[in-house]
């Protein structure tokens, strides 16, 4: 399960952008495509960005790692050991289908690629961005892969993965930003990127 820490920031960053704490974002989506889908590997920080693009944006967030772990009742690992990997894909699939969401973050899992239903309904309703990091990179910030909960064959490696998702990845998205930045230019990246959004309508 992700930090305490940083579980009471989402939840802090939800609750402040519903009470209108937040700077304002300075242009709005249009009404059903609003939400800012992030996509990325295990590593590539989805949710440390999310949280932090949330208060920028003045958006609600939400992690759907952590919505499945509410759900199940227990660790992803505990449901990759418990069920296997496709089930685990399942269950998000599930989860990401149920979402009903408007002006909100979402950091997805990485094995969220692998629904194409999932994918099409996150990207009617906003712009799916990928967090982009070369292999290397992601090896270095990952130091727990085998017991991290990620939705994959029993047999398959880092490097395996990397190349069957980013696949993917670059399939679905809309925006692609380097990952590997400073966060906070991470953010503004992303921020500028949706101004220039075909989809976005300037605030009057």
């Amino acid at each position: 399960m992700r930090k305490t820490s940083w579980m009471a920031a989402a939840w802090w960053c939800s609750s402040a952008a519903r009470r209108g704490d937040l700077t304002r974002f300075t242009a709005t989506f249009t009404a059903t495509k609003n939400n800012v889908i992030l996509i990325g590997m295990p590593g590539a920080g989805k949710s440390t960005v999310g949280v932090l693009l949330a208060k920028r944006l003045g958006y609600d967030f939400v992690d759907t790692d952590l919505l499945i772990q509410v759900h199940q009742g227990e660790f992803l690992q505990e449901t990759l050991d418990a069920r296997g990997y496709l089930e685990l894909r399942d269950i998000e699939e599930q989860v990401l289908l149920s979402l009903d969401i408007t002006r909100t973050v979402v950091a997805t899992g990485g094995s969220a690629v692998y629904s194409n239903r999932a994918m099409a309904k996150l990207g009617d309703s906003g712009v799916l961005v990928y967090l982009a990091a070369e292999l290397d990179e992601l090896k270095r910030r990952i130091d727990d892969y085998a017991t991290r909960g990620i939705a994959r064959r029993p047999d398959q490696n880092f490097e395996d993965l990397f190349a069957e998702r980013t696949k993917l990845y670059s399939r679905h998205t809309q925006i692609t930003v380097n990952a590997a930045q400073q966060l906070d230019q991470v953010v503004t990246e992303i921020e500028n990127a949706l101004r220039r959004q075909p989809n976005q309508v300037p605030a009057t």
